[in-house]
């Protein structure tokens, strides 16, 4: 199959290579995609109603499966056998890779929040970071795209950090749970508002695809498709045009170029034969994640392109940014020993707290310049061998405690913005290579002031909120340099292929297109001028779906050959 010719080559399967493909394929493209994970079909494979009994440690977290035995990822995670990756010295940081057809789309929360008018303009308020070539105007229609291709359920708040969708894109959400209720009242005390979480969680059938019924964990993967991936989706979707051709376990090692510096093709390992093979590419589009490509793009030097492909700016690889992410978390007395019903249900919040400080950060009353939000956990996991955290005993008088303690242990996540700094960047260790042999990437890392006054402020408020609902907490707060998490550890990385208006700034235009290649695009979140406190995959699946189609009409037009 891969000897015939492709009008596009997608390096990456994931939120932005699946949705790029799937755009392409209805505009009547024929595209290939190269993954470099092995093939996965959730339909088969997924354990969704295995019990903690049938996993081992009754499927806690280990090493090489840092979210539980049951999550998603089969052969990924921060540390991938045969693909290591290097730190700077006094740098922490955490790669994850997915290795597997659908990429983190598999395994990932499914929040899905759009951002606002401040999330695209952060320079122009405040003075740092970058711009995007473009405000939320530009991006709302492709937004209600998305989201109604994808399935995202939730409502429109009428909230300055949320904006609405159209009228009948949203599914309905579910109903918030007891916890949630509790911690929402006490939160609007303090004049914080929350609301419903936006979520890739399907509450209406949709296409050939279920509605949730609230049984399991969405982080097993979902074999009736309700819990968005791009596997039971936007795959198999793109292969029904008859247009698209998968090839998995296939390792990009560099994008080619001809005599004049434009991109020819695409070689790979093939990762069971260990044998490079060379694919011709009219147009690329790398989806691999923002590192991957960064990898990829580094290490494609050239006679023409010295400093590696699409690198005249000296920006591939810089601007790397994370979500920061800091988790309190209390027991609230008041709901021990209550009544229990059925409030499970998708597993992940159903109300969040949205970042409330924009008119305070605008007046100069916060010591940090971007805001976060709070996720919300609420207790309601099954009892397995390590929950809850005393279970004490066996049989009647455990399972009594169990129930007694259930919903009780609530706690609230940061997720917050990180402006782009000088010292958070990726290179190429030219002395470390993978199993395939190629060179590996090299982190450099370091949280600014910014990101650690941020956190200090969330835990504060946390802090206040845990007290109104009459829980024990510790009025002495934890410093923010030990409750922050590391580096990549949310797996938000963005930024280090960005867009913007210059090409001597950045190393993509507005469509993702860059800026020394016209026949090379990104579809990524390294694409990313900044990295605000929201969830970055919807935003990811719309600048691809944007991006993708603008492309498809240059093809028509014959605007690139």
């Amino acid at each position: 199959m891969l000897d015939q010719a492709y009008d596009v080559v997608v390096v990456g399967s994931g939120a932005g290579g699946a949705m790029a493909a799937h755009t392409l394929t209805k505009a009547g493209k024929k595209v290939l995609i190269l993954e470099a994970g092995r093939d996965y079909d959730p339909v088969t494979e997924t354990p969704m109603f295995n019990t903690p009994a049938e996993a081992p440690l009754r499927g806690a977290p280990t090493p090489d499966k840092p979210f539980g035995f049951y999550d998603a990822t089969v052969d990924g995670g921060w540390q991938v056998p045969g693909e290591p990756y290097s730190k700077a010295e006094g740098s922490d940081f955490m790669w994850w890779r997915a290795r597997m057809l659908g990429g983190r789309t598999n395994h990932w929360g499914r929040y899905s929040l759009r951002f606002s008018h401040h999330d695209f303009k952060g320079k122009s308020r405040d003075g740092l970071g970058a711009d995007w070539p473009f405000d939320y105007e530009e991006l709302a229609p492709w937004y209600d795209r998305t989201e109604d291709l994808v399935g995202v359920c939730g409502t429109n708040t009428g909230l300055e950090d949320m904006p609405d969708s159209s009228p009948g894109i949203l599914q309905p959400p579910p109903k918030p749970r007891v916890p949630e209720l509790l911690i929402a009242a006490a939160a609007s005390k303090l004049g914080i508002t929350a609301a419903p979480m936006h979520r890739a969680i399907l509450t209406r059938p949709k296409d050939d695809r279920a509605a949730c019924f609230y049984a399991t964990e969405c982080g097993r993967g979902c074999s009736i498709g309700a819990a968005f991936q791009t596997t039971t989706s936007l795959i198999p979707m793109a292969k029904a045009t008859g247009n698209l051709t998968v090839q998995t376990d296939a390792m990009v090692k560099s994008v080619d170029v001809d005599a004049n510096g434009r991109v020819k093709a695409v070689t790979y390992i093939d990762r069971k034969s260990v044998k490079p093979v060379t694919v011709s590419a009219p147009v690329v589009v790398l989806a691999a994640s923002a590192c991957e490509s960064a990898r990829i793009l580094l290490n494609s030097k050239s006679e023409q392109h010295p400093n590696g492909l699409a690198n005249s700016s000296g920006q591939v690889g810089r601007n790397l940014m994370d979500s920061t992410g800091a988790d309190v978390g209390t027991v609230v007395p008041a709901l021990k020993g209550r009544p229990i019903y059925n409030e499970d249900g998708h597993t992940a919040n159903h109300l969040f707290i949205p970042w409330w400080g924009h008119a305070a950060q605008a007046k100069g009353e916060l010591d940090f310049p971007r805001g976060y939000h709070f996720e919300i956990s609420s207790g309601f996991k099954p009892p397995g061998g390590y929950y809850p955290d005393k279970l004490q005993g066996y049989g009647h008088k455990m399972k009594q405690q169990a129930r007694f303690d259930y919903g009780a242990q609530i706690g609230l996540s940061l997720r917050g913005e990180m402006v782009p700094n000088q010292h958070c960047y990726m290179e190429i260790d030219d002395k470390v290579t993978d199993k395939w042999g190629i060179p590996v990437a090299k982190f450099h890392w370091q949280w600014s002031e910014h990101e650690l006054k941020q956190v200090r402020h969330g835990l504060a408020t946390a802090r206040d909120i845990f007290k109104l609902l009459g829980a024990k907490v510790d009025d002495k707060l934890p410093e923010p340099e030990t409750a922050i998490k590391r580096g990549g550890e949310i797996i938000h990385e963005v930024g280090t292929t960005r867009m913007g208006a210059s090409a001597k700034e950045s190393v993509t235009n507005q469509w993702g297109q860059t800026w020394d290649c016209d026949n090379l695009f990104v579809m990524d979140g390294g694409v990313f001028a900044s990295n605000p406190h929201k969830n970055c995959t919807l935003t990811i699946m719309t600048l691809a779906m944007r991006n993708a189609s603008w492309l498809a009409e240059q093809l028509n037009k014959g605007a690139i050959a």
